[in-house]
Protein backbone atom coordinates (compact mmCIF):
# COMPACT_ATOMS: atom_id res chain seq x y z
CA UNK A 1 0.00 0.00 0.00
CA UNK A 2 1.15 3.47 -1.14
CA UNK A 3 1.17 6.23 1.89
CA UNK A 4 0.03 9.20 -0.46
CA UNK A 5 0.17 12.74 1.32
CA UNK A 6 0.40 16.52 0.56
CA UNK A 7 4.18 16.50 1.34
CA UNK A 8 4.65 13.77 -1.50
CA UNK A 9 2.47 15.05 -4.45
CA UNK A 10 4.09 18.66 -3.68
CA UNK A 11 7.35 16.74 -4.25
CA UNK A 12 5.82 15.42 -7.55
CA UNK A 13 4.88 18.76 -8.65
CA UNK A 14 8.49 19.93 -9.24
CA UNK A 15 9.17 16.72 -11.93
CA UNK A 16 8.20 16.91 -15.55
CA UNK A 17 9.43 14.28 -18.04
CA UNK A 18 13.16 14.21 -17.96
CA UNK A 19 13.84 12.34 -21.45
CA UNK A 20 10.80 13.92 -23.71
CA UNK A 21 11.88 17.46 -22.02
CA UNK A 22 15.54 17.02 -23.26
CA UNK A 23 14.28 15.98 -26.81
CA UNK A 24 12.18 19.17 -27.14
CA UNK A 25 14.50 21.59 -25.78
CA UNK A 26 16.91 20.55 -28.57
CA UNK A 27 14.64 20.43 -31.25
CA UNK A 28 14.21 24.31 -30.70
CA UNK A 29 18.45 25.20 -29.77
CA UNK A 30 18.56 23.90 -33.01
CA UNK A 31 15.77 25.23 -35.09
CA UNK A 32 14.57 21.94 -35.86
CA UNK A 33 10.81 21.59 -34.97
CA UNK A 34 9.15 22.85 -38.16
CA UNK A 35 11.40 19.72 -39.69
CA UNK A 36 10.41 17.17 -37.21
CA UNK A 37 6.47 18.01 -37.62
CA UNK A 38 6.59 17.57 -41.03
CA UNK A 39 8.52 14.10 -41.34
CA UNK A 40 6.64 12.73 -38.40
CA UNK A 41 3.84 13.06 -40.52
CA UNK A 42 4.68 10.19 -42.19
CA UNK A 43 5.75 8.42 -38.93
CA UNK A 44 2.05 6.91 -38.23
CA UNK A 45 2.76 3.26 -37.69
CA UNK A 46 4.96 1.30 -35.47
CA UNK A 47 8.01 -0.62 -36.78
CA UNK A 48 7.80 1.87 -39.96
CA UNK A 49 11.24 2.94 -41.09
CA UNK A 50 12.02 6.89 -39.48
CA UNK A 51 12.40 8.97 -42.58
CA UNK A 52 15.37 10.49 -43.84
CA UNK A 53 16.40 13.77 -42.50
CA UNK A 54 14.33 13.02 -38.64
CA UNK A 55 17.07 15.26 -36.69
CA UNK A 56 19.27 13.01 -34.21
CA UNK A 57 17.89 14.05 -30.96
CA UNK A 58 14.01 12.62 -32.13
CA UNK A 59 15.75 9.74 -33.81
CA UNK A 60 17.35 8.76 -30.46
CA UNK A 61 13.88 9.55 -28.79
CA UNK A 62 11.68 7.49 -31.37
CA UNK A 63 14.14 4.52 -30.76
CA UNK A 64 14.40 5.02 -27.12
CA UNK A 65 10.42 4.80 -26.62
CA UNK A 66 9.69 2.46 -29.16
CA UNK A 67 8.96 -0.77 -27.21
CA UNK A 68 6.38 -0.94 -24.04
CA UNK A 69 7.85 -0.85 -20.21
CA UNK A 70 9.69 -4.62 -19.98
CA UNK A 71 7.35 -5.09 -16.92
CA UNK A 72 4.23 -5.32 -19.19
CA UNK A 73 1.77 -8.57 -18.41
CA UNK A 74 0.31 -9.23 -21.62
CA UNK A 75 -2.62 -11.77 -20.25
CA UNK A 76 -3.56 -8.88 -18.48
CA UNK A 77 -3.51 -6.36 -21.57
CA UNK A 78 -5.44 -8.82 -23.48
CA UNK A 79 -8.32 -8.74 -20.97
CA UNK A 80 -8.15 -5.18 -20.77
CA UNK A 81 -8.98 -5.29 -24.56
CA UNK A 82 -11.94 -7.73 -24.24
CA UNK A 83 -13.30 -5.30 -21.28
CA UNK A 84 -12.74 -2.73 -23.73
CA UNK A 85 -15.07 -4.59 -26.56
CA UNK A 86 -17.48 -5.35 -23.81
CA UNK A 87 -17.93 -1.88 -23.16
CA UNK A 88 -16.59 0.74 -25.20
CA UNK A 89 -19.94 2.75 -25.74
CA UNK A 90 -20.09 2.87 -21.58
CA UNK A 91 -16.54 3.74 -21.50
CA UNK A 92 -16.53 6.42 -24.67
CA UNK A 93 -19.36 7.57 -22.43
CA UNK A 94 -17.68 7.70 -18.81
CA UNK A 95 -14.87 9.38 -20.72
CA UNK A 96 -16.82 11.93 -23.04
CA UNK A 97 -19.33 13.14 -19.44
CA UNK A 98 -17.30 12.30 -16.57
CA UNK A 99 -13.35 12.24 -17.27
CA UNK A 100 -13.22 15.54 -19.49
CA UNK A 101 -15.32 17.46 -16.66
CA UNK A 102 -13.57 16.17 -14.03
CA UNK A 103 -9.60 18.09 -15.52
CA UNK A 104 -12.19 20.88 -16.11
CA UNK A 105 -12.94 20.74 -12.44
CA UNK A 106 -9.19 21.56 -11.95
CA UNK A 107 -8.76 25.28 -12.11
CA UNK A 108 -4.82 25.21 -13.13
CA UNK A 109 -5.72 22.39 -15.68
CA UNK A 110 -8.90 24.22 -17.08
CA UNK A 111 -6.66 27.01 -17.50
CA UNK A 112 -3.71 25.35 -19.35
CA UNK A 113 -6.20 23.33 -21.75
CA UNK A 114 -7.99 26.21 -22.77
CA UNK A 115 -5.36 28.64 -23.85
CA UNK A 116 -3.55 25.28 -25.82
CA UNK A 117 -6.11 23.96 -28.01
CA UNK A 118 -7.88 25.78 -30.93
CA UNK A 119 -11.46 27.15 -29.95
CA UNK A 120 -12.10 27.08 -33.81
CA UNK A 121 -12.13 23.38 -33.21
CA UNK A 122 -13.35 22.22 -30.12
CA UNK A 123 -13.47 18.71 -30.88
CA UNK A 124 -9.76 17.95 -31.00
CA UNK A 125 -9.19 17.37 -27.52
CA UNK A 126 -11.84 14.97 -27.32
CA UNK A 127 -11.56 12.98 -30.85
CA UNK A 128 -7.56 12.51 -30.16
CA UNK A 129 -8.52 11.38 -26.49
CA UNK A 130 -11.46 8.88 -28.16
CA UNK A 131 -8.67 7.59 -31.46
CA UNK A 132 -5.77 7.31 -28.79
CA UNK A 133 -8.35 4.95 -26.48
CA UNK A 134 -9.38 2.81 -29.93
CA UNK A 135 -5.82 2.47 -30.93
CA UNK A 136 -4.75 1.28 -27.41
CA UNK A 137 -7.65 -1.41 -27.49
CA UNK A 138 -6.61 -2.86 -30.84
CA UNK A 139 -5.19 -6.41 -30.86
CA UNK A 140 -2.12 -5.13 -32.66
CA UNK A 141 -1.60 -1.90 -30.22
CA UNK A 142 1.73 -2.56 -29.44
CA UNK A 143 3.15 -4.78 -33.26
CA UNK A 144 4.56 -3.59 -36.12
CA UNK A 145 2.32 -1.63 -38.00
CA UNK A 146 0.10 -0.08 -35.46
CA UNK A 147 -0.86 3.17 -34.48
CA UNK A 148 -0.52 3.15 -30.45
CA UNK A 149 2.91 3.31 -30.15
CA UNK A 150 3.76 6.58 -32.40
CA UNK A 151 0.87 8.35 -30.98
CA UNK A 152 2.22 7.70 -27.46
CA UNK A 153 5.66 8.89 -28.51
CA UNK A 154 3.70 12.27 -30.03
CA UNK A 155 1.76 13.02 -27.15
CA UNK A 156 4.87 12.96 -24.89
CA UNK A 157 6.63 15.33 -26.85
CA UNK A 158 3.34 17.69 -26.72
CA UNK A 159 3.08 17.63 -23.37
CA UNK A 160 6.98 18.10 -23.25
CA UNK A 161 6.56 21.41 -25.88
CA UNK A 162 4.04 23.05 -23.84
CA UNK A 163 6.51 22.63 -20.24
CA UNK A 164 9.20 24.18 -22.63
CA UNK A 165 6.61 27.29 -23.66
CA UNK A 166 5.50 27.94 -20.46
CA UNK A 167 8.66 27.76 -18.51
CA UNK A 168 10.41 29.78 -21.21
CA UNK A 169 8.14 32.55 -21.89
CA UNK A 170 7.38 33.03 -18.13
CA UNK A 171 3.66 32.47 -18.12
CA UNK A 172 3.07 29.96 -15.54
CA UNK A 173 3.49 30.45 -11.97
CA UNK A 174 6.06 27.78 -11.38
CA UNK A 175 6.98 29.00 -7.38
CA UNK A 176 3.38 28.38 -7.31
CA UNK A 177 2.28 26.15 -9.22
CA UNK A 178 4.81 23.52 -9.61
CA UNK A 179 5.75 21.93 -13.47
CA UNK A 180 3.46 22.25 -16.23
CA UNK A 181 1.88 19.16 -16.80
CA UNK A 182 3.88 18.05 -13.59
CA UNK A 183 4.12 14.25 -12.42
CA UNK A 184 1.48 14.91 -10.11
CA UNK A 185 -0.86 16.30 -12.80
CA UNK A 186 -0.21 13.33 -15.19
CA UNK A 187 -0.76 10.53 -12.55
CA UNK A 188 -3.71 12.93 -12.04
CA UNK A 189 -4.85 12.48 -15.48
CA UNK A 190 -3.96 8.94 -15.63
CA UNK A 191 -6.69 8.31 -12.46
CA UNK A 192 -9.35 10.46 -14.34
CA UNK A 193 -9.10 8.29 -16.94
CA UNK A 194 -8.89 4.94 -15.35
CA UNK A 195 -10.49 4.80 -11.72
CA UNK A 196 -12.89 7.32 -12.16
CA UNK A 197 -14.20 5.70 -15.99
CA UNK A 198 -14.61 2.17 -13.56
CA UNK A 199 -16.35 4.33 -11.13
CA UNK A 200 -18.60 6.19 -13.79
CA UNK A 201 -19.60 2.57 -15.41
CA UNK A 202 -20.49 1.56 -11.95
CA UNK A 203 -22.42 4.29 -11.49
CA UNK A 204 -24.26 3.43 -14.93
CA UNK A 205 -24.99 0.06 -13.43
CA UNK A 206 -22.49 -1.53 -15.98
CA UNK A 207 -21.86 -5.15 -14.69
CA UNK A 208 -18.37 -5.40 -14.52
CA UNK A 209 -16.08 -8.42 -12.99
CA UNK A 210 -12.95 -7.53 -10.60
CA UNK A 211 -11.07 -8.94 -13.03
CA UNK A 212 -11.70 -7.09 -15.92
CA UNK A 213 -11.60 -3.86 -13.92
CA UNK A 214 -8.23 -4.39 -12.56
CA UNK A 215 -7.07 -5.51 -16.12
CA UNK A 216 -8.56 -1.90 -17.76
CA UNK A 217 -6.91 -0.27 -14.84
CA UNK A 218 -3.75 -2.23 -15.51
CA UNK A 219 -3.82 -1.16 -19.20
CA UNK A 220 -3.86 2.85 -18.00
CA UNK A 221 -0.74 2.00 -15.85
CA UNK A 222 0.79 1.03 -19.17
CA UNK A 223 0.23 4.06 -21.05
CA UNK A 224 1.15 6.50 -18.39
CA UNK A 225 4.42 4.22 -18.54
CA UNK A 226 4.54 5.39 -21.94
CA UNK A 227 3.70 8.76 -21.25
CA UNK A 228 6.68 9.60 -19.33
CA UNK A 229 4.48 8.94 -15.83
CA UNK A 230 7.02 7.94 -13.18
CA UNK A 231 6.12 4.55 -12.15
CA UNK A 232 7.97 4.54 -9.10
CA UNK A 233 4.76 7.05 -7.87
CA UNK A 234 1.95 5.97 -9.81
CA UNK A 235 -0.23 3.77 -7.88
CA UNK A 236 -0.19 0.34 -8.63
CA UNK A 237 -3.67 -0.68 -7.95
CA UNK A 238 -6.67 0.28 -7.51
CA UNK A 239 -6.88 1.09 -3.99
CA UNK A 240 -3.91 3.00 -4.27
CA UNK A 241 -5.63 4.80 -6.93
CA UNK A 242 -8.19 5.61 -4.71
CA UNK A 243 -5.76 7.12 -2.50
CA UNK A 244 -4.48 9.19 -4.73
CA UNK A 245 -7.56 10.16 -6.63
CA UNK A 246 -9.44 11.67 -3.40
CA UNK A 247 -6.84 13.30 -2.14
CA UNK A 248 -5.42 15.25 -5.73
CA UNK A 249 -9.27 16.39 -6.08
CA UNK A 250 -9.25 17.38 -2.70
CA UNK A 251 -5.83 19.60 -3.11
CA UNK A 252 -7.53 21.20 -6.57
CA UNK A 253 -10.97 21.10 -7.69
CA UNK A 254 -13.74 24.21 -7.55
CA UNK A 255 -14.82 26.44 -9.82
CA UNK A 256 -13.17 29.16 -12.93
CA UNK A 257 -14.46 30.64 -15.93
CA UNK A 258 -11.98 28.35 -17.88
CA UNK A 259 -13.67 25.26 -16.58
CA UNK A 260 -17.14 26.55 -17.31
CA UNK A 261 -15.71 27.69 -20.84
CA UNK A 262 -14.53 23.91 -21.42
CA UNK A 263 -17.90 22.74 -20.00
CA UNK A 264 -19.60 24.85 -22.57
CA UNK A 265 -17.69 23.86 -25.12
CA UNK A 266 -18.00 19.96 -24.54
CA UNK A 267 -21.40 20.40 -23.87
CA UNK A 268 -22.72 22.08 -26.94
CA UNK A 269 -20.36 19.87 -28.99
CA UNK A 270 -21.99 16.53 -28.10
CA UNK A 271 -25.51 18.12 -28.28
CA UNK A 272 -24.10 18.61 -32.09
CA UNK A 273 -23.69 15.03 -32.01
CA UNK A 274 -27.08 14.18 -31.07
CA UNK A 275 -30.04 14.07 -33.44
CA UNK A 276 -32.03 16.88 -33.42
CA UNK A 277 -32.62 19.77 -30.45
CA UNK A 278 -34.90 18.03 -28.34
CA UNK A 279 -32.65 15.45 -26.68
CA UNK A 280 -29.79 18.33 -26.16
CA UNK A 281 -30.05 18.34 -22.47
CA UNK A 282 -29.64 15.15 -22.00
CA UNK A 283 -26.02 15.89 -22.25
CA UNK A 284 -25.78 18.20 -19.52
CA UNK A 285 -28.04 15.96 -17.75
CA UNK A 286 -25.63 12.92 -18.17
CA UNK A 287 -22.68 15.49 -16.86
CA UNK A 288 -24.45 16.33 -13.68
CA UNK A 289 -25.55 12.70 -13.57
CA UNK A 290 -22.25 11.23 -13.31
CA UNK A 291 -20.07 14.05 -12.29
CA UNK A 292 -22.58 15.35 -9.44
CA UNK A 293 -24.34 18.19 -8.71
CA UNK A 294 -21.36 20.32 -6.56
CA UNK A 295 -19.20 19.90 -9.66
CA UNK A 296 -21.58 20.78 -12.35
CA UNK A 297 -22.41 23.54 -10.54
CA UNK A 298 -18.82 24.24 -10.30
CA UNK A 299 -18.88 24.14 -14.06
CA UNK A 300 -22.40 25.68 -15.17
CA UNK A 301 -23.93 22.72 -16.20
CA UNK A 302 -27.44 23.80 -16.69
CA UNK A 303 -30.16 21.82 -14.92
CA UNK A 304 -33.57 20.70 -16.75
CA UNK A 305 -35.92 18.20 -16.90
CA UNK A 306 -33.90 15.88 -17.90
CA UNK A 307 -32.05 15.49 -14.36
CA UNK A 308 -34.38 13.07 -13.17
CA UNK A 309 -34.44 11.29 -16.67
CA UNK A 310 -30.39 10.93 -16.50
CA UNK A 311 -31.48 9.04 -12.83
CA UNK A 312 -33.26 6.16 -14.86
CA UNK A 313 -30.47 5.36 -16.93
CA UNK A 314 -28.51 2.98 -14.70
CA UNK A 315 -31.92 1.12 -14.48
CA UNK A 316 -32.26 0.93 -18.39
CA UNK A 317 -28.79 -0.26 -18.40
CA UNK A 318 -29.04 -2.88 -15.90
CA UNK A 319 -31.73 -4.96 -17.58
CA UNK A 320 -29.73 -4.58 -21.32
CA UNK A 321 -26.43 -5.57 -19.15
CA UNK A 322 -28.52 -8.92 -17.43
CA UNK A 323 -30.03 -9.55 -21.34
CA UNK A 324 -26.33 -9.23 -22.56
CA UNK A 325 -24.92 -11.56 -19.23
CA UNK A 326 -27.84 -14.07 -20.44
CA UNK A 327 -28.12 -14.39 -23.99
CA UNK A 328 -24.20 -15.10 -25.86
CA UNK A 329 -26.24 -13.99 -29.07
CA UNK A 330 -27.69 -10.47 -27.11
CA UNK A 331 -24.17 -10.10 -25.65
CA UNK A 332 -22.90 -9.90 -29.51
CA UNK A 333 -25.00 -8.14 -30.64
CA UNK A 334 -24.95 -5.17 -28.09
CA UNK A 335 -21.25 -5.60 -28.62
CA UNK A 336 -21.27 -4.66 -32.20
CA UNK A 337 -23.64 -1.72 -31.84
CA UNK A 338 -21.77 -0.47 -29.10
CA UNK A 339 -18.75 -0.92 -31.85
CA UNK A 340 -20.42 1.41 -34.67
CA UNK A 341 -21.72 3.77 -31.79
CA UNK A 342 -18.14 4.13 -30.57
CA UNK A 343 -16.81 4.97 -34.53
CA UNK A 344 -20.39 7.21 -35.26
CA UNK A 345 -18.47 9.20 -32.11
CA UNK A 346 -15.02 8.98 -33.00
CA UNK A 347 -16.48 10.10 -36.70
CA UNK A 348 -18.35 12.54 -35.92
CA UNK A 349 -15.62 14.78 -33.44
CA UNK A 350 -12.85 13.94 -35.96
CA UNK A 351 -14.69 15.04 -39.45
CA UNK A 352 -13.18 11.76 -40.85
CA UNK A 353 -9.62 13.50 -40.36
CA UNK A 354 -7.01 11.54 -38.67
CA UNK A 355 -6.04 13.35 -35.49
CA UNK A 356 -2.12 13.99 -35.66
CA UNK A 357 0.06 15.19 -32.59
CA UNK A 358 2.84 17.87 -33.68
CA UNK A 359 5.17 20.29 -31.29
CA UNK A 360 3.59 23.97 -31.18
CA UNK A 361 6.41 26.27 -32.40
CA UNK A 362 4.27 28.74 -30.10
CA UNK A 363 1.76 28.95 -28.14
CA UNK A 364 -1.33 31.27 -28.43
CA UNK A 365 -0.56 34.85 -27.82
CA UNK A 366 -2.95 35.09 -25.65
CA UNK A 367 -1.78 32.86 -23.30
CA UNK A 368 -1.55 33.80 -19.69
CA UNK A 369 -1.54 31.74 -17.06
CA UNK A 370 -1.86 32.80 -13.49
CA UNK A 371 -2.51 30.71 -11.29
CA UNK A 372 -20.03 -10.60 -19.12
CA UNK A 373 -18.80 -11.21 -15.82
CA UNK A 374 -21.05 -13.19 -13.06
CA UNK A 375 -22.71 -11.11 -10.48
CA UNK A 376 -21.08 -12.77 -7.84
CA UNK A 377 -17.79 -11.57 -9.26
CA UNK A 378 -18.93 -7.98 -9.99
CA UNK A 379 -16.61 -5.60 -9.41
CA UNK A 380 -17.02 -2.80 -6.01
CA UNK A 381 -15.14 0.45 -6.48
CA UNK A 382 -12.65 0.83 -3.76
CA UNK A 383 -14.18 2.91 -0.46
CA UNK A 384 -13.52 6.45 -0.17
CA UNK A 385 -10.58 8.35 1.90
CA UNK A 386 -10.52 11.00 4.29
CA UNK A 387 -7.23 12.67 3.25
Amino acid sequence: MTHYTDASLDALREAGDELADATVATLFERGQVGTFNTLMRYVSTAGAPLPEGLPDVAREYLNATSTPPHWVDWDMMEKARLFFIDNNVHISTALSFASMPACYVIPHVAKLLSTTHSLAYPSKRMAETGQFTVHLMQPDAFEAGSRFVPAAQKVRLLHASIRHHLKRDGHWDTARLGTPICQEDMIGGQMLFSLLVLDSLHRLNIHMSAEGAEAYYYAWRVVGAMLGVDQAHSPENLEDARRFLDLYMVRYMGPSEEGAHLTRQLVELYEEVVPGTFFDPVVGALVRYLIGDTCADWLDVPRSAWDGVAKAVPALLGVLETIEDRSPFAGWALDRLGHFTTLFELSSLTRGRVMHYAIPEHLKKDFGVTSRPSPARRWTPPAPTVP
